[in-house]
């Protein structure tokens, strides 16, 4: 039995930050972002609201998507690195949001690599015969962790997500392979320092802003462009996939220059390669949903479909799937 996506749903907030709105903030400006990113907007959730608000918003597209009431949904997973609390698991307050009584539910820390290794362990859970409706959201409140003193991240972040209905498969269609990949060796150069166990909330801590995301670009761009476009060949040549098998590539969306990398060792065409970092940025968990959401009209039933992701921690890694339906 394969597990099959059977409806997605994505969210954004209204509010936009431009490019020009960040040159107000730091010493950065318009053209230096968009060569090196790719970035020319991104979204802000409004204060006093939350990753599972986000959750939310998308899980409730599904429900009516697919006609089902949340009663019906067995679990929920939801991979983010902005959880509303250390606990309880954002899941369960999505949970309790939606209505969905007769669901469990746990979160998944894995950065911009967490929808992917939320989808493969939702799959399980179909695939062993034990649930027929898992919901998997990839979402993250980027703002929240993000230093709006500093150029090098605060560029980069948008707040967003989605989510995607597991069910069983009727046919052939659904996820077929995964490679999926960890080096806590890399910690160092992306992370959030302070907030957990090691370094918990201090004066100092606050004072030295060490709450916020770190991130040491030229390292982080080397190993995503090698580690991201090798694990997305390696999924094709384990499947025996041309760059012509292949539909559409849905990889992480946190620079163009790495995306393209990607694309090019896939040797695919330019319309395979699914882009919408312009306007979201990277959302970290959730920019993979967010694709799926925005050009879910795009795709057939059958079409090849690589996912790609590399986040902090280092975590990396590629899901080949096939798309289960057409949508209306």
């Amino acid at each position: 039995m394969r597990a099959a996506i059977t409806a997605v749903g994505g969210y954004v907030p209204e509010k936009i930050v431009t490019n020009k709105d960040l040159e107000k903030l730091v010493d950065t400006s318009d053209e230096w972002i968009q060569s090196r990113t790719g970035i020319k907007e991104r979204r802000m959730m409004p204060d006093g609201s939350a990753t599972s608000d986000i959750c939310a918003e998308a899980v409730s597209q599904i429900l009516a998507k697919r006609k089902i009431s949340a009663e019906e949904i067995d679990l929920i997973i939801v991979a983010t690195v902005t959880p509303d609390h250390v606990f309880p698991a954002t899941a369960n307050v999505v949970s309790d949001k939606i209505g969905a009584t007769n669901s469990w539910g746990f979160d998944i820390s894995a950065a911009c690599s967490g929808f992917l290794f939320a989808l493969e362990t939702g799959s399980k859970f179909i695939e062993s015969g034990k649930h027929k409706k898992v919901i998997v959201c990839g979402a993250d409140k980027m703002s929240a962790i993000t230093n709006y003193q500093d150029r090098n991240t605060c560029v980069i972040f948008g707040d967003g997500g989605g989510a995607v209905l597991l069910e069983p498969s009727i046919d052939e269609n659904g996820i077929v392979d995964s490679i999926l990949k960890s080096d806590g060796s890399g910690k160092e150069f992306l992370h959030q320092k302070a907030g957990g166990s090691l370094y918990p909330p201090t004066h100092e801590t606050i004072n030295a802003r060490e709450h916020y995301v770190h991130q040491e670009g030229k390292t982080v761009f080397k190993f995503a462009v090698t580690n991201m476009a090798e694990v997305s060949r390696a999924i094709m040549d384990r499947n025996n996939l041309t760059g012509d098998d292949v539909d559409y590539l849905c990889a992480h969306q946190a620079n163009l220059r790495i995306i393209d990398a990607t694309a090019r060792r896939m040797e695919l065409a330019d319309h395979k390669v699914l882009i919408n970092i312009a306007h979201y940025g990277n959302t970290t968990a959730g920019t993979i949903p967010l694709l799926f959401s925005d050009f879910e009209k795009k795709f057939k039933k059958g079409d090849n479909i690589v996912l790609a992701a590399f986040g902090g921690g280092f975590t990396w890694g590629s899901i080949y799937l096939k798309w289960a339906y057409d949508s209306l």
